[in-house]
């Protein structure tokens, strides 16, 4: 059995769906172990373009079992909303090729609103959340004040938790932010139009993992943001509110015992990042609007313009070891191609001395970023398969991001298409 995880280096947003779709055509099962419905894995195939947010990736290869891990946010409306929407394309959904852990928590109506109402009452020092939930869900969960999913085939236990969980979250709602509150009812009815539509794919799936294991099945895992996004490891407080690294994949899959044999960390040839924090390497005015047009950089989720900048080498290599990446995938190389001179943060400066290594998150703001010119190669990329065929002044753009990060790039993306790929050898 051979088990991998794909992972975000960065910001997130660096393409994780993509080499997701790709790979899964070599993988048995694949899971999506944690983080909710706050940011979108985009996919292009045959069947069309799709925004995933919920759904594993995995999803549009036949014969590919797709897993919602116990780690994940689980919103019953945004997935059964998800699920119509891609079966309307022509992706056949069923228990047999997913399935949804009975241990996943699900994520309440009233998760939403105290997202928004926090980021209200904060008003000019909010988060940046996309207000899908997540950090009111998690910290629920942490305080064991969350619906596991199995418990919808319990109806009478379900009413009983429910109305005591009701009950202490309307002393929030309307104490604190003066809101509305929810009554029996108003859960009944979410209840019956969307927990009721998912509940024949919730399952034990930490059972079928085991099988699997000992089938000696091979397992990807996916996860959603990246690196700098992880809520231990990243730039705290604007972080999402699970652990977005490979090591927790087999926590937050239902499969504890499962060992990783490759980490595959995809970072894109330049940086992005949506919300707000730090962001050394941030470019602006005319030069950002340009890389975000060429390359389309807007929130698959939100909608909103991502902040842009060159391809971050100290963040980068920072992501690679809080990952243990054993390879990496670049994407979005080709979008580069407008451009006569590419720019690369190579190093920070930091109280007036140069650092190669990533600041604690309160230094972050005084970071200021080292930036180096490469040469541009000015042509069209997208239709090459081979490293060979690459202009020499890609080949050097991509050795030096390589050898800058201490990991093998063995995936380099030309286009969003599923074959617009070179694998090197």
């Amino acid at each position: 059995m051979s088990n991998c995880a794909i992972v975000g280096i960065n910001w997130g947003d660096e393409g994780k769906g993509r080499m997701v779709d790709l790979l899964t055509e070599k993988y048995d099962v694949v899971v999506r172990f944690q983080g909710g419905g706050n940011a979108g894995h985009t996919v292009i195939n045959e069947l069309g373009k799709f925004a995933l947010h919920l759904l594993p990736s995995g999803i549009f290869r036949k014969g590919v079992v797709n897993i919602l891990g116990n780690g994940v946010a689980l919103d019953p409306e945004n997935l059964w909303s998800e699920m119509q929407e891609v079966e309307s394309n022509g992706v056949s959904l069923t228990p047999e090729n997913l399935k949804i852990s009975d241990r996943a928590s699900l994520l309440l109506p009233w998760h939403r609103d105290l997202d928004e109402l926090e980021e209200l009452r904060l008003a000019d020092k909010k988060y940046g959340s996309t207000k899908q939930g997540i950090a009111p869900f998690y910290s629920d969960k942490y305080q064991k004040k969350t619906i596991l999913a199995g418990e919808l085939f319990y109806p009478e236990e379900l009413k009983s938790h429910l109305s005591d969980l009701m009950e202490w979250k309307n002393l929030t709602l309307t104490k604190v932010y003066g809101a509305k509150p929810y009554t029996m009812e108003m859960l009944e009815n979410w209840i019956s139009d969307y927990c009721e539509k998912i509940k024949p794919y919730i399952c034990d799936t930490g059972s079928f993992l085991r099988k699997a294991q000992k089938e000696d099945k091979s397992i990807l895992f996916e996860a959603q943001l990246g690196s700098l996004r992880d809520l231990d490891y990243g730039i705290h407080p604007y972080t999402t509110s699970s652990n977005t690294t490979a090591a927790y994949a087999p926590i937050g899959s239902g499969l504890p015992s499962a060992r990783l044999d490759s980490i595959v960390g995809v970072v894109k040839a330049y940086s992005t990042c949506v919300g707000e924090g730090p962001f050394v390497c941030e470019m602006f005015g005319e030069e950002a609007e340009k890389l975000r047009k060429a390359g389309f950089e807007y929130g698959a989720k939100t909608g909103r313009p991502r902040r842009v900048g060159p391809v971050d080498i100290v963040a980068t290599r920072y992501g690679v070891e809080v990952q243990a990446a054993t390879e990496i995938a670049l994407t979005k190389l080709d979008v580069l191609s407008y451009m006569d001179k590419i720019p690369v943060c190579t190093h920070y400066t930091l109280n007036g001395e140069r650092t190669d290594s990533f600041p604690f998150p309160s230094a972050l703001k005084n970071a200021e970023p080292e930036i180096e010119y490469f040469e541009g190669w000015k042509c069209d990329i997208s239709g090459i398969r081979s490293w060979d065929d690459l202009p020499k002044a890609a080949r050097d753009y991509v050795s030096y991001i390589e050898k800058a990060v201490g990991c093998p790039i063995k995936y380099i993306s030309v286009g969003p298409e599923r074959d617009s790929i070179i694998i090197r050898k």
